[in-house]
C-alpha cells in the first residue's frame, strides 16, 4: 500500500526483497533494495522519479490507490538510470500531457534512454515550480553519482527528495529510519557511499557545504533508495561528509587468495606483524569474499595489503578486480603493500605493485616473494612488512 510521509505526499515505490546483485552483477545487495517514488498533491499534481520497470503493475496499483494517473501534471526525474525511471514511458502513457522535469543534462539522458517525444522541462539549481501550496525547488547534483543528477526539495514542507544521495540498498518493512535497526542501517548506508560515491567524494563535500548554506530547513530526507530520515535526518548528511573527507581508522586490511595455502600462510604472518605494533586488521580471501563487503572495509582503513600466487604470468583471476576498484573508486589517504607465492616466473608481485601505483597507494614496505611454500625466513619477512605498514599507519 501507499504511504503517508507528510500530508498529502506519498511513498508509492516498491520493495525489492530478493535483489542480490545490482548493476549486473557489480554491486551486491544482500539486504535488498527499494525503489522509492514520491506522489505530491496539490492543486497540480507531481510524481518524484519512479520504479525499475519489471516492479511496473505494483507500482501503478499503489499509484491508482491514490490518485488516477492522468491526473498528473508533473513527473520530476532527478536521475535517468532505469531503476527510477524505468517507468516513465508507462506513466507517460497514462498522463500524455504532463511535463517531465529534468536537469540541463537529464535533457539528454532521459530522451537517450527513451526516444520519446514527450514535454521537457529543463531546471537549474535554484528554479522552482509552484503545485499551489507547495514549491519544488531543484539543485543540480551532476556526478553524484550521474551527470544528470539532481535533487528536488519539497517546501514548506522541508522535504528533501535526494535520488541516489543518502540512499541504502535495504529492503525493510517499514519506510522510516527510527523504524529499522541502526547498525543495519548504517552498514548499509556505508557500503553504498564506498562503492558507489567515493570517486565523488569531493563534490559531496562541496554539495553538502552548498546544501548547508542555502540555509533551508530539512525536517526529511526522502532518498530513491532504502529508508527516508526522518528521526534526526541530518544525521545522514554529516555522515556522508565525514566519509567524504576519507580520514580513515589506523587498521589494516589483508586481501589474498591462495591455491596451495602458500599466500594464505604468508598473509596470517603479516597479520601478526600488525599486531605486534597494535594495529588491528581483518583478513580476507577474496575467492569466498564478496568484493563490495571488502571495499566497505577497505574504505575504513588505512593499510591496503595484497597477495596473490604467480598464475599465467600474472594474478590469480579473483584478485584482479579489487585491484581494478581501488583504481576506479580513487580511495584518498590509504598506504600499501604487495606479496605473493610462486613456483618458476613470479610477476605476481609487480602486478600487485603496478595497480597499487595506478590507484595513488603508497607502497610503504619492501614486498615479499615466496617461492613454493614459505619458509621461516620468508614468514619472517611477512611479519617485518606487517610492522612496516604499521609503522606508516600510525605515522600521522
Amino acid at each position: 500500500m501507499a504511504i503517508d510521509i507528510a500530508r498529502d505526499i506519498h511513498w508509492v515505490g516498491v520493495v525489492d526483497w530478493g535483489i542480490r546483485h545490482f548493476h549486473g552483477h557489480e554491486l551486491s545487495t544482500h539486504r535488498g533494495t527499494s525503489y522509492n517514488s514520491y506522489l505530491i498533491r496539490d492543486k497540480k499534481i507531481a510524481l518524484v522519479d519512479t520504479v525499475w520497470d519489471p516492479f511496473s503493475s505494483e507500482f501503478l496499483a499503489r499509484l491508482r490507490s491514490i490518485i488516477d494517473p492522468s491526473r498528473i501534471d508533473y513527473v520530476i526525474t532527478n536521475h535517468s538510470e532505469p531503476d527510477h525511471s524505468g517507468c516513465l514511458p508507462e506513466i507517460m502513457r497514462l498522463c500524455p500531457n504532463a511535463t517531465v522535469v529534468v536537469s540541463p543534462r537529464g535533457a539528454t539522458s532521459v530522451p537517450g534512454h527513451y526516444h520519446a517525444q514527450w514535454k521537457f522541462q529543463q531546471v537549474k539549481t535554484g528554479d522552482t515550480i509552484s503545485l499551489g501550496e507547495r514549491t519544488l525547488t531543484f539543485v543540480e547534483a551532476p556526478m553524484l553519482h550521474w551527470p544528470d543528477s539532481m535533487f528536488t526539495y519539497v517546501s514548506p514542507d522541508g522535504i528533501l527528495m535526494p535520488n541516489d544521495a543518502f540512499g541504502q540498498h535495504y529492503a525493510t518493512a517499514f519506510r522510516f529510519n527510527d523504524q529499522v535497526n541502526r547498525d543495519e542501517l548504517y552498514q548499509e548506508a556505508l557500503k553504498y557511499y564506498a562503492n558507489i560515491l567515493t570517486p565523488f567524494s569531493d563534490r559531496v563535500v562541496n554539495k553538502i557545504d552548498e546544501l548547508i548554506g542555502m540555509k533551508i530547513p530539512v525536517n526529511m530526507i526522502a532518498p530513491s533508495h532504502g529508508v527516508i530520515w526522518r528521526d534526526d535526518p541530518l544525521q545522514i548528511v554529516h555522515a556522508y561528509r565525514e566519509w567524504a573527507l576519507q580520514q580513515p581508522q589506523k587498521k589494516a586490511v589483508i586481501l589474498y587468495d591462495t591455491m596451495w595455502k602458500a599466500t594464505r600462510r604468508m598473509a596470517e604472518a603479516i597479520g601478526e606483524g600488525l599486531v605486534a605494533e597494535g594495529v588491528g586488521f581483518k583478513l580476507f580471501h577474496m575467492a569466498t569474499t564478496d568484493r563490495n563487503d571488502a571495499i566497505a572495509e577497505i574504505f575504513q582503513c588505512k593499510g591496503v595489503i595484497i597477495g596473490s600466487p604467480t598464475l599465467n604470468n600474472g594474478l590469480l583471476p579473483t584478485i584482479t578486480p579489487i585491484l581494478e576498484d581501488l583504481r576506479g573508486l580513487s580511495f584518498k589517504n590509504k598506504v600499501g603493500a604487495a606479496f605473493g607465492s610462486f613456483g618458476w616466473s613470479g610477476e605476481c608481485i609487480k602486478e600487485i605493485e603496478a595497480h597499487l601505483e595506478r590507484s595513488k597507494i603508497p607502497i610503504v614496505a619492501p614486498s615479499v616473494r615466496a617461492k613454493w611454500q614459505p619458509n621461516e625466513a620468508d614468514l619472517a619477512a611477512c611479519r617485518q612488512l606487517g610492522q612496516q605498514v604499521a609503522a606508516a599507519i600510525l605515522k600521522d
